[in-house]
């Protein structure tokens, strides 16, 4: 069995520092292995966030360390290194391509970029570059295929993604409280048409570029469709759930 928690912390427009103590905040209170947060969680959805450097992600790291999770953390990131840069120094420089919507995957081991958003929504593209392949992060046997808001409404990119070989369908996305239908839509969609888990982690609270209500109700769905927990509306609120390890459970 793995557990997986789904948070929805309080975000502080562009103020890294005080998004990261939310993050530790939020894992130390998931008691989970793995913790999945937002679409650019770090920063706020705002289109001239800059790159986030990494000294400023330590004290997530240090968290990680000492409750032994792993979390997904949404942040703009510069473009693909393919090295040690992206664990050592930061992604300020040396940008090729980028930047990126990404998902920073977080342990005690440090920091790395997992994956780059593929399809970019409304007036992303201003700032941003798409992605070029689908990613999955093994944790403890357990597979996960990561995805970012519009990722998940694309079934090409589910499908392309569930192909690689996945347990869990884990995204964090941002949607305005009056589309929050959506999530659950998709999710479930996902669910019934490839036989996955569907763990998703949705913005709650004000944001910016004009979603000053957003959705929240990060959950996770088992491969029948099921809600399996839901973190509701609230700021700052987690949602954990037991995901069996097919390797060692013999769980679907």
């Amino acid at each position: 069995m793995i557990t997986i928690a789904v948070a929805q912390p309080r975000c502080t427009p562009y103020d890294v520092a005080a998004n990261v103590a939310a993050h530790v905040e939020a894992v130390r209170a998931a008691g989970a292995r793995v913790v999945v947060f937002p679409e650019l969680s770090l920063t706020g959805y705002h289109f001239d966030a800059p790159v986030v450097p990494f000294e400023l992600v330590r004290p997530l790291v240090r968290a990680c360390a000492e409750t032994g999770t792993v979390a997904f953390a949404g942040a703009p990131v510069g473009g693909a290194f393919g090295g040690p840069g992206e664990s050592g120094g930061g992604w300020g420089g040396g940008l090729v391509g980028g930047p990126n919507i990404g998902v920073l995957e977080v342990s005690g081991a440090g920091v790395r970029v997992a994956y780059r958003k593929m399809w970019l929504g409304g007036r992303e593209a201003v700032r941003f570059r798409p992605g070029d392949a689908p990613a999955v992060v093994e944790v403890d046997g357990v597979r996960l295929g990561l995805a970012v808001c519009k990722d998940t409404g694309v079934p090409r990119h589910v499908a392309d993604t569930v192909a690689l070989g996945v347990d869990v369908y884990a995204a964090g996305v941002l949607e305005h409280a009056w589309d929050a239908g959506v999530v659950e839509e998709r999710a479930r969609r996902i669910a019934l048409g490839h036989g996955v888990w569907v763990a998703i982690a949705s913005f709650a609270g004000p944001t910016g570029e004009g979603y000053e209500s957003t959705a929240g109700r990060s959950a996770v769905w088992d491969p029948s469709g099921g809600m399996i927990t839901s973190a509701g509306t609230g700021v700052g609120a987690v949602g954990r759930a037991v995901i069996p390890n097919r390797a060692t459970d013999g769980g679907a």
